[in-house]
Parts: structure tokens; C-alpha cells; sequence
């Protein structure tokens, strides 16, 4: 038993390493994509100090910052998560290795165990940075803070995200030419329909029916609640709640939706190597 605890655990491992190694092939964009982003959350937060010059009125900036702050440290790291995994067979076929990986006799949930746990500390990583760099820039104040309330919702939430993106993996072996483009749509519309950077109420309705949806939209109310206004887990309960739901439904629906697609798609010869 303890061998083959070991055996799955080193092929687990395996596909850590791998995406590992096609992050240092590809460390000059991942250099670029992360200036990006950092540019991206300062023009954000330079908008929110200035909002007292552009309105002419009386606004909490320091308050203000911190929100957009935290909204951009979370996107980062749940849309980096979401990425990862969603982007699994994309990255196989742009490889031009989809078809030896997925005809080799490794267990999928092996391979997206060890591309799940890499996705994890990849994206933990990435927004430490991120957060670390930009909070140079600015004067944040977390005095009030509960960081014990945000590590636990993200730990929960990020399950309930990974699971989506398990589903949403699918897409590139569904559909070969557009699988990968329908991911990005999936992703760009997390975004709008999370409160990544204003409340969920200021939508419009039909937007905010879609909110509910998103595991992204219960995480970000309960981190900011734990940092913003020291909420301890127990007053955010009801968020882990839904995320708990959220991720036991989520991850088993991802891997079989997931193995009924690679079914489908060895039957239907879309195992190919380019699109």
C-alpha cells in the first residue's frame, strides 16, 4: 500500500515538474505577463488616489486603495489558478504532446492532481509578488486585519475554483480550433461578474443573476471582510459554506465531465497534435 502511495505520489510529482520546466522555457513572458499585471493593478490604484481630485469630493483613499488592493492580489491569484488547469490540454496541444499524454496509462486524476497542486503554489507565489511590489507603492494599513479568515476562505475557495477549471479544461478537446478562445471568454467573464473590483450590486440585474455562479464572488466577499474589517472565519461562515458546496460538487463533476471528454475525444480521432 505504502509503495503505491509512493508511486502515484512520484507521478503526481511528475506533471508538477513538468509545468514547472515549461514555466522556466517560458520564463521571459512569464517575466513579461507578471510587468503586466503589476502596471496593471498600479494604474487601477493610482485611479482610486486620485479619485478626491477627479470627483472634487471627500473620499477615504487609504480605504479605497485597499479595497482595489485586494481585489487585485485575489484576481491574480484565482484567475492564475483558473489558468493553469483550465489552460491543461491547450497547453498540451501547443506542445504538440497531447496525444502522447493522454494516451499514456497514467490515472488522469494523477495528472491533474500534480498539475492542480502546481497551479496552487504557482498562483500563491505569483500574487505574493504582485501584492509585495505594489503595497511598496502605497501606504496600506491592515492593522484591523484577520489574515487567519482570508487563508482559510482562499484554502476552501480554491478548491470549488480548480474544479471549475477542471470543467472548463474540456473545452480545448471538445472543440480543437476554438476550445481554447471559449476558455478565455470563460475567464474574462469571471472577472466581470466576480466584484474583482466593485461590488456585485452595482451590476446590472442580469449580470447579477450570473454572480452567484462564480466561487470567485464568494471568496473575494469574504477575504475582503477578513481584511477590511477583521471578520473573524466564524462571522464568514456562510461564504465557506456555499465554497465548501461549491468544490464537493465541482471537483468530481470536473474529473468525470473531464474523462467522458478524453473518452469522446479519442473516439472522435481530435487527439491531434495541432489544432
Amino acid at each position: 500500500m505504502m509503495l503505491v502511495a509512493a508511486r502515484n505520489l512520484n507521478t503526481a510529482y511528475a506533471f508538477f515538474e513538468r509545468n514547472w520546466n515549461l514555466t522556466r522555457r517560458y520564463f521571459g513572458w512569464e517575466v513579461v505577463w507578471f510587468v503586466y499585471s503589476v502596471v496593471n493593478a498600479l494604474t487601477i490604484l493610482f485611479i482610486a488616489a486620485a479619485t478626491e481630485r477627479i470627483t472634487g469630493q471627500t473620499v477615504d483613499t487609504r480605504f479605497f486603495v485597499l479595497y482595489l488592493l485586494i481585489g487585485t492580489t485575489m484576481w491574480s491569484y484565482l484567475s492564475a489558478v483558473f489558468d493553469v488547469v483550465a489552460e491543461t490540454i491547450a497547453w498540451e496541444r501547443w506542445e504538440g504532446t497531447i496525444e502522447y499524454t493522454l494516451m499514456a496509462p497514467v490515472p488522469r486524476f494523477l495528472h491533474l492532481l500534480g498539475t492542480c497542486c502546481y497551479a496552487v503554489t504557482y498562483a500563491v507565489a505569483r500574487a505574493v509578488l504582485i501584492f509585495a511590489v505594489v503595497a511598496m507603492m502605497f501606504q496600506v494599513d491592515l492593522h484591523i486585519a484577520n489574515p487567519l479568515t482570508a487563508l482559510v476562505v482562499i484554502a476552501v475557495g480554491s478548491v470549488s475554483v480548480i474544479g471549475l477549471a477542471m470543467v472548463a479544461a474540456v473545452l480545448p478537446l471538445l472543440f480543437t480550433e476554438r476550445g481554447a478562445q471559449m476558455t478565455f471568454v470563460i475567464h474574462s467573464s469571471l472577472l466581470l461578474i466576480s466584484g474583482v473590483y466593485a461590488p456585485v450590486d452595482v451590476l446590472p440585474t442580469w449580470l447579477q443573476v450570473l454572480s452567484p455562479l462564480s466561487p470567485m464572488t464568494y471568496v473575494l466577499h469574504a477575504v475582503r471582510a477578513g481584511l477590511l474589517e477583521g471578520a473573524p472565519p466564524g462571522a464568514v461562515v456562510g461564504d465557506l459554506a456555499i465554497l465548501a458546496v461549491m468544490g464537493v460538487a465541482l471537483v468530481p463533476a470536473g474529473l468525470l465531465v473531464f474523462r467522458a471528454a478524453e473518452r469522446y475525444a479519442r473516439r472522435t480521432g481530435r487527439l491531434k497534435r495541432s489544432g
